[in-house]
Formats: structure tokens, C-alpha cells, sequence
């Protein structure tokens, strides 16, 4: 096991009864509470899925992939961590049980085990544990999410591997939160506590005894139904907290501060430290209670069924609703219904027009009426990744007639405006990709730096020449059409620092019009909202005030 700071204590959440009870923003709200008390923390996600990551995974299933810094593609709670915590998720925050094997799987094949027999323990526990402890520094908790609910089979190896690690490292330096569900029986007129009850019991067979339990309800919990869970789950009552439903997410760590959950988790360590300063919290729940106006704004997308899938494109254009004191109502439209519904009826209604990233064939047309729509209409647009292939594609088409234009991804055969990219820099060094390779291994992931152009609407927005922002994608824009697009009213107005590969373009005859090539969401926070979106927000309640 790696060398650990002593006084890193680790924190692992569990889930039980149900699944999707939102132990990824519970973990992220502890996490935020708990600094504001002056700890340092750090959150991790395990995934019992044999996947090795969700890159490839779909939308409609998973939900939204979430990029790191570093280019890991991970699940979306990372997404809450960032946005709750601040602090920027790396690729040791992250691993499957698609990962977990391949390592062992790998030793094994370079003979690290010495010719053991492989198991699942010690040889997967171990890999398990070796993950949870590594890359840490000098953090006062780790708190560590284990996905899925207790039972699932596939969950077995991670309890066991958590286990191990509180009798590896002491009962004193961690614990064990077991987030649960309170169902009420409208024919019975009460909360049932035995779902929990079981939940409980199921972990226990497992060797673990949770320290602390979260119970999400409805309605706020009996004093009986408290002590009823103590007394038969073997926890002290005042580590039962209740997790209420509230009217938006920022509320939670408000919630459960006033429910006494840090204060819990303090007296479980012996801490002693000054109360939570929640004042960020507080002004920003403010806000959204008592926003100035509203403004409506339409997000054109592929995976509207599922809203997960824009988990962090949701948040950043509430977060730039905040930054203006305006709250932002999202107008979610499925990009097929542009392809055969009126246009200007659907799209009418709304002060701006979002076209986010996406991959296939399905609903371009659509996104591209929706790109058209906002050029013609001069409504604000911002187009992301996918989003913004379509505006230079939708230039290229309209505006100078090239009909055939398109990507390669779509139709090898086209005026390849955007086209697979095989070779480019990163830091310094040629990155290569294969066309037939892995589909992650073909990516640009992760944080690349790109260079604005002086005077431009992207400088303006940034405040700076120089910006870093995460990437996801295969296809570029290609920069022999920059002249042509100039011509048709648009500029390149980012580019990579070599000036090989277009990162953003806009329209100066526009009052705000700009595409990206990358994911602005991912880096947003309520407390530090991304200067994208509050922009894109302002102009947005800005066109409204014109209707």
C-alpha cells in the first residue's frame, strides 16, 4: 500500500434499497460542507461496471460522459465533485471494474504475481485498495463513492476491498455513510423504516457497520422512526440524518449542514474546528430564490429523452443565470423535431439558442435549422463541439451555397469541411490516431490551450489571449476553409497554439454568435461560473428585453 499522510481519514459512501437516490451529490455536498469548515478533500468514484470507462457508452443509458483535465472520460458525479468542491478531478479519481481487471489481468501476464493462482482476493481487492490510497497528498478526507446498491453482484469485490481498508487502516481514521430510502405508504400514512432496516442488515453481512445513515424522505422524520432506525441498524441517532427533497441541488450542503451531518462526521473523527462558514452557499441559493427575471433559452440536442446526458450543460447555464441574477428556464428541444416541424414556431419563443455536442448522423439536420434559425433571426447562439461543426457547416452550405459541405464522420464522399484528424500537439509532443482504432483511443480528451485572436468576441468574453478548455470529440474544422468562411461572415478566432486547428469561430455582423470546439460546461461552477455561459446568459436576457 502506498504511503499515506496520517492524518488523511477516509470516508466511503454507500448506496441501498434503491438505486439513483444521488450519492454522487450527496458525496459532493459532504465534501463542500466539510470544507467549509477548513478541511482539504478530495472525492473518488468506483464503478462497478465492467466497462473501463463510459466513453463509449450511451447517452440514453449512462448519461453524460465527464471529462477531466487529463483526459479521463469518467461518470458524472465527477461532474458534481467538481462543481460542489472546486477541485479539478484527475485520472486517480476514476476507475471500473473494467479497469480494476485490466491491471491485474496485465500483472498477471508480465508475471508480477510470481505464478499465484489469480482471485478476486486478494489480487482484486488489493488493486481496489491500491486505487483508493494512490495520488494522495496532504488531504484531511477522501471521500470515496461506491456505485451501485449494496446486493448487486458486481458491487461484491468494492465492500470487500472497503472493508479491508478500515481494519488496514483503523476504525479511527475512517467511516462508513449508507445512503438509504425512506418510502411513504399513503394507505398507511407513514414513512417504513424496514427497507432501511434490510439495507442495513445486507451491509452487515458484507463486515461492515455503517457509522452514519442518510435517509432521503419526503417529509421529515418522526422522532420515532429515528430512534427505531438507531435502535435497529446499531447507529447512534444522531448520525440518522434525514435528506429532504429541496427546489435545486445548491440547497443540499444548507440542508444537510443544518441537519448536523459535518458536525457528525467531526465528532466520529474527535475533530474539533471552528462551524461551517456557508456564506457561498447562502448567496447563491439567494439568488436562485429571488432571481430578477427570466429568460428562456432553447438547448437543441440529440438526447433530450434523457437529461442526464447534459447534466453539466444544464448546470453551467444556471450558473450563468446566477452570475447575472437571472434565472434561466431551459426550452429542451429533440433536434428531429426541427427536421419536420415548423421551425419558426418551435424556436420562436426563446431569447437564445444552445446547439450542444453529439456524435452521428441523427438529427444533424435539425441542429443545423436550429444554427440558421438563430444566424437569420439574430437570436444569441452558442454552439459546442458538435454544435459548432454544424455552424460552420451551416455557413458553408447557406451563405456560400456549397451544398456537399459537411464531415467526413457523416459522409466520406462531402466537401470535408470537418474532417477526421489524425496527428497533432500536445505540450510539445505529436499525438497520433489511428481511423480504426479504439473509439476513446481516437479522441482529443482532455485540457489543450488555445489562442484567441485580438479584439475578437471570444478575447472579450475570456479576458484573455490565452485560454485552456476540455476536450471530447474525433473531427476538426478544417483551416483551409478559413478564407472562404470569412467570406460568408464567419472568423476562426481561437485556434490551437500551432494555429493548426480551429477552436472557435463567430459571427462579427451578429450581435452573439460563437462556436466552440470544446466543452465549456465541464469547468463551470455556481461560485465560478464559466465567462461562456454568463455571456452567452447576458446577451440571451438582453434579446429577450427586445421582444
Amino acid at each position: 500500500m502506498s504511503e499515506l499522510n496520517p492524518k488523511t481519514k477516509f470516508i466511503f459512501i454507500t448506496g441501498g434499497v434503491v438505486s439513483s437516490l444521488g450519492k454522487g451529490l450527496a458525496s459532493a455536498s459532504l465534501a463542500s460542507i466539510l470544507q467549509c469548515r477548513g478541511f482539504k478533500v478530495r472525492l473518488r468514484k468506483l464503478d462497478p461496471y465492467l466497462n473501463v470507462d463510459p466513453g463509449t457508452m450511451s447517452p440514453f443509458q449512462h448519461g453524460e460522459v465527464f471529462v477531466t483535465d487529463d483526459g479521463t472520460e469518467a461518470d458524472l458525479d465527477l461532474g458534481h465533485y467538481e462543481r460542489f468542491s472546486g477541485v479539478s478531478a484527475k485520472r486517480s479519481d476514476s476507475t471500473t471494474t473494467g479497469k480494476i481487471y485490466q491491471r491485474v489481468i496485465d500483472k498477471e501476464r508480465h508475471g508480477d504475481y510470481l505464478g499465484s493462482t489469480i482471485q478476486v482476493i486478494p489480487h482484486v481487492t488489493n488493486e481496489i485498495k491500491n486505487f483508493i490510497v494512490s495520488d494522495l497528498e496532504d488531504e484531511d478526507f477522501v471521500l470515496c463513492e461506491i456505485g451501485g446498491t449494496v446486493g448487486d453482484i458486481e458491487g461484491q469485490p468494492y465492500l470487500e476491498a472497503i472493508r479491508q481498508l478500515a481494519y488496514d487502516l483503523g476504525r479511527e481514521r475512517t467511516m462508513f455513510l449508507h445512503l438509504t430510502l425512506l418510502p411513504y405508504i399513503p394507505t398507511a400514512g407513514e414513512l417504513k423504516t424496514k427497507p432501511t432496516q434490510h439495507s442495513v442488515k445486507k451491509l452487515q453481512e458484507y463486515g461492515i457497520q455503517p457509522d452514519m445513515l442518510l435517509c432521503r424522505s419526503q417529509m421529515p422524520i418522526p422522532e420515532n422512526e429515528r430512534k427505531k432506525i438507531a435502535l435497529f441498524c446499531n447507529i447512534k441517532e444522531s448520525n440518522v440524518i434525514q435528506a429532504l427533497d429541496v427546489s435545486n441541488i445548491y440547497q443540499v450542503p444548507l440542508a444537510y449542514s443544518k441537519e448536523g451531518m459535518d458536525k457528525a462526521v467531526c465528532d466520529h473523527f474527535n475533530l474539533h474546528c471552528p462551524d461551517a462558514d456557508l456564506s457561498r452557499w447562502e448567496k447563491i441559493v439567494a439568488t436562485l430564490k429571488a432571481p430578477e427575471g427570466e429568460v428562456k433559452i432553447a438547448v437543441v440536442g440529440k438526447y433530450v429523452k434523457l437529461l442526464e446526458a447534459y447534466k453539466s450543460l444544464g448546470e453551467a447555464l444556471t450558473h450563468g443565470g446566477i452570475a447575472n441574477k437571472y434565472k434561466v428556464r431551459i426550452k429542451w428541444i429533440d433536434a428531429e423535431d426541427l427536421e419536420t416541424g415548423d421551425v419558426d414556431s418551435i424556436l420562436s419563443d426563446v431569447s437564445g439558442i444552445l446547439v450542444p455536442g453529439g456524435f452521428g448522423l441523427r438529427g444533424t439536420s435539425g441542429k443545423i435549422a436550429a444554427v440558421k434559425y438563430a444566424r437569420e433571426h439574430k437570436i444569441p447562439f452558442l454552439g459546442i463541439c458538435f454544435g459548432m461543426q454544424m455552424a460552420v457547416i451551416e455557413t458553408m452550405r447557406n451563405v456560400l451555397g456549397i451544398k456537399n459541405a459537411n464531415t467526413t464522420e457523416l459522409d466520406e464522399k462531402c466537401e470535408a469541411v470537418v474532417g477526421l484528424m489524425t496527428e497533432w500537439d500536445k505540450d510539445g509532443a505529436k499525438q497520433i490516431r489511428h481511423k480504426d482504432g479504439d473509439l476513446g483511443g481516437t479522441m482529443r480528451l482532455g485540457a489543450y490551450e488555445a489562442v484567441l485572436k485580438p479584439g475578437s468576441k471570444a478575447a472579450e468574453v475570456y479576458g484573455s489571449e490565452h485560454i485552456s478548455e476540455r476536450h471530447r470529440h474525433r473531427y476538426e474544422v478544417n483551416i483551409k476553409y478559413k478564407d472562404q468562411l470569412e467570406k460568408g461572415g464567419m472568423i476562426i478566432s481561437g485556434t490551437s497554439p500551432d494555429g493548426k486547428l480551429p477552436e472557435i469561430v463567430e459571427r462579427p455582423d451578429h450581435p452573439w454568435f460563437i462556436g466552440v470546439q470544446f466543452h465549456p460546461e465541464l469547468k463551470s461552477k455556481p461560485f465560478a461560473p464559466h465567462p461562456l455561459f454568463v455571456e452567452f446568459v447576458k446577451a440571451s436576457i438582453k434579446q429577450s428585453r427586445l421582444v
